[in-house]
């Protein structure tokens, strides 16, 4: 199945303790349907100090559920992602306003 969110989109937090957060991606993981958003989701990890780093309590992104994400449109709302083909090429678009999201 196509991917409806990718690295680099704008999303918006439905559900969990960061509801109405927002942020973009950085990555995706598709097989356990799973996102990790910058600024969301953060959690503390303890890293050992080593010659390179620092050490101590670092924050870190988590990955957070991709059905409790929805892109934002370029209004700034929520919106779900549709599929339709434009010429010979699939693309996604906002279904809100019906914008082509992949130029």
């Amino acid at each position: 199945m196509a991917a409806k969110l990718k690295k680099g989109d704008t999303v918006v937090v439905l559900a969990g303790k960061d509801k109405g957060q927002t942020g973009t991606i950085s990555s995706v993981d598709p097989q356990a349907g799973k996102a990790v958003v910058d600024g969301v989701n953060m959690a503390i990890r303890h890293t050992r100090q080593s010659q390179t780093d620092q050490g101590g309590r670092i924050p870190k992104a988590m990955p957070i559920a991709l059905s409790n994400l929805a892109y934002v449109d370029a209004n700034g709302k929520a919106t779900r992602v549709g599929f339709k083909m434009e010429g010979d090429k699939k693309v996604r678009f906002a279904k809100t306003t019906g914008d082509v999201i992949d130029a």
